[in-house]
């Protein structure tokens, strides 16, 4: 599909990914593109997603919106996580089959995995046993648009695809320590230890767990590239196929940032999965995608990132 022409809505367009997905499609050259603002047009509420479709109708949507968080988030708010995601996706991907929406392009994550999958995660794993408990609600939601797109293929046609990135990280994440995943949560914490002049960097769990991280603007080029020529509902996994376990990713961090303290893990608070690692060889395969930026420069960039915008923000 060239979508240069296309009227295209992104949900979540103003968020840490959906600026870049934003700015890919720019580049490649969509004039219309529409991001819808949740405070016009809440899509856990039917009426809302109709208002929308009918308001713009669009050709093309990309749905990124998603209510998101770390392991401490997902705790505190699992009935939420559960209740948003799975009201937002399924009543858009509804009221698009209805619209007569040409391609729909489901983001999803790879918590939808079984907690004891084994690594590499290939797609056909993805049903052999339950989510880890932490983000269960999350991942079970978003398992279940996989579902619906696939059924909406199978009886009306409907051209949907699901993509799964990896945990992303990169400019424009949330840094907040509340909600925020692992990579910004330690970018802060390393800074605020090393303004501090703290002696002692404390990070949860036993550090034994492994991630596989996806710089963001990697992950856009991989969510365009599906929206132009994946023609397929099943799952397609999105990442770089390279895993770290994160007590060395606090140490790639701690150098980066300039921390030189002791790092002390708890292993009184949740580990999460124990593995995380994508094979991505149906990626390479279906999309002639594949990650270009390595883990070390990413956290370079993301650090300057951050780094420019607390002073940008002091400044202020």
């Amino acid at each position: 599909m060239d979508l240069s022409g296309k009227k295209i809505i992104v949900t979540g367009g103003s968020g840490f990914l959906g600026r870049h997905v934003v700015g890919e499609l720019h580049r490649k050259g969509c004039k219309d593109v529409f991001v819808p603002r949740s405070s016009k047009y809440d899509l856990t509420r039917e009426g809302d997603v109709c208002r929308l479709l009918v308001d713009y109708r669009p050709e093309v949507i990309l749905h990124l919106a998603a209510l998101v968080g770390g392991i401490g988030a997902n705790r505190q708010h699992p009935g939420s996580f559960l209740y948003s995601n799975l009201m937002m996706g399924a009543q858009l991907i509804e009221q698009s089959r209805k619209a007569g929406v040409q391609k729909f392009v489901q983001v999803g994550t790879i918590c939808s995995y079984p907690k004891f999958t084994p690594v590499p995660f290939k797609e056909t794993d993805l049903w052999n046993g339950y989510p880890e408990e932490t983000n269960a609600p999350y991942g079970l939601a978003k398992k279940l648009l996989i579902v619906q797109l696939q059924s909406y293929r199978q009886e009306y046609g409907f051209n949907g695809v699901n993509v799964l990135p990896v945990n992303l990280y990169g400019p424009y994440d949330n840094f907040d320590l509340q909600t925020s995943h692992v990579i910004p949560a330690l970018i802060r914490k390393c800074v605020e230890a090393k303004e501090h002049g703290e002696e002692i960097l404390e990070v949860w769990g036993t550090g034994t767990p492994t991630r596989e991280f996806l710089y963001v603007e990697d992950a856009a080029k991989a969510i365009v590239r599906a929206a132009e020529a994946l023609e397929t509902s099943d799952p397609v996994n999105i990442g770089s196929g390279h895993e770290i376990s994160i007590a060395e990713l606090v140490t790639v961090v701690a150098r980066k940032v300039g921390f030189k303290g002791e790092i002390r893990f708890d292993p009184t608070k949740p580990d999460g999965q124990p593995r995380r690692c994508l094979d991505v060889t149906t990626a390479r395969r279906l999309l002639g995608w594949e990650a270009r930026v390595s883990l070390p420069d990413g956290l370079e960039r993301t650090v300057a990132w951050y780094l420019q915008a607390r002073a940008t923000t002091r400044a202020a």
